[in-house]
């Protein structure tokens, strides 16, 4: 196929060179979509059916099998192959079973060792001989080593997950699932099938993948691409608001107030403060004639397109425009016949463009921003009623910078601007957004992600029991609203896949502390040994000198887990990094930063807690639980940070810790 393309002649096919070009441009991304990917199979399972899809059941009728894979194969005559896993025939892979076989007769699934075929596995559906079983193959896919950044589940998705991968675009969908369900996955696959389903629509309103930070994006970056779509961009919502630079940090204090979703109210007083009632009339001088528009019928118009409460911007450019209708009102009346070129000569005039300047003037969002948080008065005068006394302290800058340009920004403060640039102008929306790990934004930085979608939908994936900042999402319900997606469905998906029945009974021990009443997840996959957990140098540790013990004890750890196969990360509390890192230098053992891909020599990545989120390993280290609580500003926040690295193993995890444990997991 990718022969094909590259064999196209388009010389006599395009009227000239600006087609040419945007031809070229399209088969290139064509050739790139159909490239040959190393170790990744282009079938993996096989469907017999027992009549041909869409027939009628009849006595002796043929079925028909469908080789089902990552991207739909024809041959040379253009007969289908291999079936796109999204297409309708392939759904019964996933959601056939012996109680509803969905007319299929038998399911095979495809076992791979380094992308060689070594084996298969049939599952006779409506035999009733044969009983239900779980299937090795699956088990051995889900528990492949992890090296190298995420990969695809195209052949493990199980029906939960299928259900919601295939809802609908005009839907938007919250997936509430914890560590290891695999919601981070159904999310980029639900994109790869909303593009197979919508795929023009999607060309023309683009979509974006949203993660919490680049480690994150660069370890889930080759997913779609090995599912043949390139066009989804990826970002952070730091990357989306980025109108200012960001140099600053604030306190808590001040981050909180700054994300609460009052302070949209605030910037919207701001904003519309702006406006100044005329005061005179307007007056206009075309040839030997003068043209009057009274004061109170401009304050007529001015009051009409406030309560309109169109934008900023859009009701600044249309208020020339009124004043000019009103100029021509009184043409006519007069006897003159004026078209529409004579209102836009009019809406040009001087002195209309200088009423437009006096009654409604510019605004710049980092400009008015900087004004909010550096003058007390106005900041209380928008504030009133809305923030207390104490919150308007907490934003306000104790040393207020002389200019919007010279200001060191805050992320937070980048997300007032976000929000103080929609109003003066609409945000550009998308057809499909996906929030990942979205328990950690704040109320405002809801709103900003709410507005790249309001006329898209919008998939949202986290996790309440992983929320780790001060102003982590309490209810899905509340999010969903300052997204401005209130009618999405919430699905949770409960069914673990890739932490260990052990390890993760273990790490829910926390969670009647972090998430009251949050389902704790089931694991599928049992592996005795899996947890560890051992005090290294503490009171009744059996070594002298516990900070030193610990370091040591952590060492032979991670080395215990590099002579097995697979990706080790080491979690510590981000204070205790550089000693690790240090120890690690003095031991020669080399050691990779988050987001760096682990390659055949270098398996081991210290990771701090705080960059944790979204990654897995196959085997985890984690250093002293109690610092990684510690080093949040209250327990609560630091226990769900605890909750995070606790359930980053695929294989398994070993605690070492000199300090006593957290009372939930003594």
């Amino acid at each position: 196929m990718r022969e094909d393309v590259e064999a196209l002649d388009i010389k006599d096919v395009t009227a000239n060179w600006v087609n040419a070009e945007v031809l070229r441009g399209q088969i290139d991304e064509r050739i790139k979509a159909l490239a040959d990917l190393a170790h990744t199979p282009l079938f993996f399972g096989r469907l017999d059916y027992l009549y041909a899809p869409g027939a009628e059941e009849a006595e002796g009728a043929d079925g028909e099998t469908f080789y089902i894979g990552r991207r739909h194969v024809h041959d040379a005559a253009g007969d289908p192959m291999v079936v796109d896993w999204r297409a309708p025939v392939s759904q019964p892979f996933y959601r056939a079973s012996k109680k509803d076989p969905m007319d299929v007769a038998l399911r095979r699934r495809f076992g791979y060792t380094g992308g060689d075929l070594t084996a298969y596995e049939d599952e006779h559906l409506t035999d009733p001989a044969e009983a239900e079983q779980v299937s090795k193959l699956l088990q051995q896919e889900i528990e492949r080593p992890r090296v190298g950044p995420m990969r695809d589940i195209v052949a493990t998705i199980q029906p939960e997950q299928d259900e919601i991968v295939r809802s609908g675009l005009a839907g938007s969908v919250c997936v509430q699932g914890g560590p290891g369900t695999g919601k981070t996955a159904v999310g980029l696959h639900r994109v790869a099938y909303l593009l197979y389903a919508h795929r023009e629509r999607l060309a023309r309103t683009g979509t974006l993948v949203i993660g919490p930070n680049r480690s994150f994006l660069h370890y889930i970056e080759q997913v779609l691409p090995a599912l043949g779509e390139l066009e989804v961009k990826q970002a952070t919502v730091d990357d989306l608001v980025a109108h200012v630079e960001v140099r600053g940090a604030d306190d808590t204090a001040a981050a909180v107030v700054k994300g609460d979703a009052r302070m949209a109210e605030v910037l919207r007083r701001a904003v519309r403060s702006h406006v100044t009632p005329p005061t005179e009339g307007v007056v206009v001088v075309r040839g030997s004639r003068r043209w009057r528009v009274p004061s109170y019928e401009v304050e007529e118009i001015v009051r009409e397109l406030l309560d309109r409460d169109m934008r900023y911007g859009a009701a600044r450019e249309a208020l020339p425009q009124r004043i000019a209708h009103a100029v021509l009102v009184r043409m006519e009346q007069a006897g003159e016949a004026p078209d529409d070129r004579v209102q836009d000569a009019v809406a040009r005039n001087p002195a209309v463009k200088a009423a437009v300047k006096a009654i409604w003037p510019p605004v710049d969002p980092a400009k008015l921003v900087h004004r909010l948080l550096s003058d007390a008065e106005f900041l209380a005068a928008h504030a009133a009623g809305v923030l207390t006394e104490e919150e308007q302290k907490a934003i306000l800058w104790a040393k207020p910078p002389r200019t919007a340009k010279s200001a060191k920004w805050s992320a937070a403060d980048a997300v007032l601007v976000d929000e103080a640039a929609d109003l003066v102008a609409r945000t550009h929306s998308l057809g499909h957004v996906v929030l990942d790990e979205a328990q950690d934004l704040s109320p405002m930085q809801y709103r900003a992600v709410g507005r790249r979608c309001t006329t898209g939908s919008v998939t949202v994936l986290g996790d309440l029991a992983q929320g780790t900042t001060p102003w982590a999402t309490r209810s899905w319900a509340e999010a969903l609203g300052h997204l401005g997606k209130a009618d999405a469905a919430v699905e949770e998906l409960t069914a673990g896949f890739r932490v260990p029945r052990e390890v993760i009974a273990y790490a829910s021990r926390l969670l009647p502390a972090i998430a009251p009443g949050l389902t704790a997840v089931e694991s599928v996959r049992q592996s005795p040994g899996a947890l560890v957990v051992r005090e290294a140098g503490g009171a009744g540790g059996g070594g002298g000198g516990g900070a030193e013990a610990l370091v040591a004890a952590v060492l032979d750890a991670c080395a215990a887990s590099l002579r097995r196969e697979g990706s080790v990360g080491l979690i510590a509390a981000d204070a205790r990094v550089p000693v690790l890192a240090a120890a690690l230098d003095a031991a020669g053992v080399a050691y990779l930063a988050p987001g760096e891909e682990t390659t055949p020599d270098v398996r081991l990545t210290l990771v701090p807690a705080s960059l944790a989120k979204g990654l897995e390993y196959d085997y985890v280290v984690l250093d002293e639980p109690a610092a990684v609580v510690g080093g949040e500003p209250d327990e609560r926040t630091g226990l769900r940070r605890l909750y995070v690295a606790l359930t980053r193993a695929v294989s398994g995890l070993t605690v070492l810790h000199s300090a006593p444990l957290p009372e939930p997991l003594r």
